[in-house]
């Protein structure tokens, strides 16, 4: 016996069924993301559940302060660069920065007072150094980096410092393909900060940015052209900021539960070992120098932390010199300086760095 077919008033009422339903998952949709937009703009709040393991916390953070007024970028002598996000400003002229020292750059975005050419003066060996801003600098003057304080202390040596702050490495790679085709350095160091591993994960961070993602035919490159400043801000309203929250949770959960260092790793490693066979590729050699700083200047013991064996394992294998500075600063330590562990490094410990960074330079045969 088969079923009587429905009646238009049963369809009818199907469909009047589907209707409120439909209806009500609108509402309450509308209400969750009206009140996501609520909470993100409220920046106490925004504070408590934010973290900076996600680009969504840096995007959100970012667009608050903006729409405060403030500069698009982190300071006053950043521009917009379409391809690594930002850059540090060309032809700064002793601008008063970091409460009372002194910047300046050349004609092309590179720290210091003197105008650097694209030919290295002959008899010369160029040392090019790249990496964030405890390469770049950042609370210290021109003369006070430890890149400025290794050309000091190596005569015959020029040392041209590519830092800029708050770049990963991804930015790093690509700051080396603009760079090494111009100013053909001798020696490629890379400046190594544990934060920079997670930042090749976001695709923002002080501001948009570009990143890679691993793939089988290699390093696959996202997120150019990056957009101004103006632009990022008119199409960000457009995005769902009820998806912001959930994006934030997952990644927080994935974080603590989830393989992300294991994926950190896995990235960090193909754009090190890229940067280590591109600079070999250009006639450079290349190293890495890896920068204690915060909390691993607490840790009174030299043997190699965790990340610091992973980029050790990592330039081992791939035959690139590699020197770790926290066991010279443990010895200091020992013997009664006292470091900054909370922001970034001052002159003092700058001058051990360029310390160490020559005698490494020497003893790996790189300089006379």
């Amino acid at each position: 016996m088969t079923n009587p077919p429905p009646t238009s008033n049963a369809r009818a009422g199907r469909r009047a069924g589907l209707l409120r339903g439909a209806l009500l998952l609108l509402l309450v949709t509308a209400t969750l993301e009206g009140g996501a937009r609520w909470l993100v703009r409220t920046e106490t709040l925004l504070a408590r559940i934010s973290s900076p393991f996600d680009e969504a916390s840096w995007r959100l953070r970012w667009v608050n302060r903006h729409r405060g007024g403030e500069t698009p970028y982190a300071f006053s002598f950043d521009v917009h660069h379409p391809i690594r996000g930002w850059a540090v400003a060309p032809n700064v002229r002793n601008l008063e920065v970091f409460g009372g020292k002194r910047l300046n750059t050349d004609a092309h975005g590179l720290r210091g007072s003197r105008e650097v050419p694209f030919e290295k003066t002959p008899g010369t060996l160029r040392v090019a150094i790249f990496g964030d801003s405890f390469t770049f600098g950042e609370e210290v003057s021109d003369d006070e980096t430890f890149a400025h304080q290794v050309e000091l202390l190596l005569p015959g040596v020029e040392v041209l410092n590519f830092g800029v702050h708050g770049y990963g490495h991804d930015q790093e790679l690509l700051y080396l393909r603009e760079a090494l085709p111009l100013y053909h350095p001798d020696i490629v160091l890379v400046g190594h900060v544990t934060d920079d591993s997670m930042r090749n994960m976001l695709a923002f961070r002080s501001f948009a940015k570009p990143w890679f993602r691993a793939a089988d035919e290699g390093l696959v490159l996202h997120g150019v052209p990056v957009p101004t400043p103006a632009q990022f801000l008119a199409a960000h309203p457009r995005g769902s900021r009820l998806l912001d929250l959930v994006t934030m949770a997952r990644e927080r959960l994935l974080w603590r539960w989830g393989d992300r260092m294991g994926e950190t790793d896995r990235l960090t490693d193909a754009i090190l070992s890229a940067i280590f066979r591109e600079a070999r590729a250009a006639g450079a050699r290349p190293g890495i120098v890896l920068l204690p700083v915060w909390g691993e200047l607490g840790v009174a013991d030299p043997a190699p932390l965790p990340g610091e064996q992973f980029v050790q394992a990592l330039a081992a294998r791939e035959g690139v010199p590699c020197l770790a500075l926290r066991p010279l600063f443990v010895e200091r330590a020992r013997l009664g300086t006292d470091f900054e562990r909370r922001e970034h490094w001052r002159p003092l410990e700058h001058r051990l760095a360029a310390g160490g960074i020559a005698d490494f330079l020497r003893r790996q045969g790189l300089v006379p």
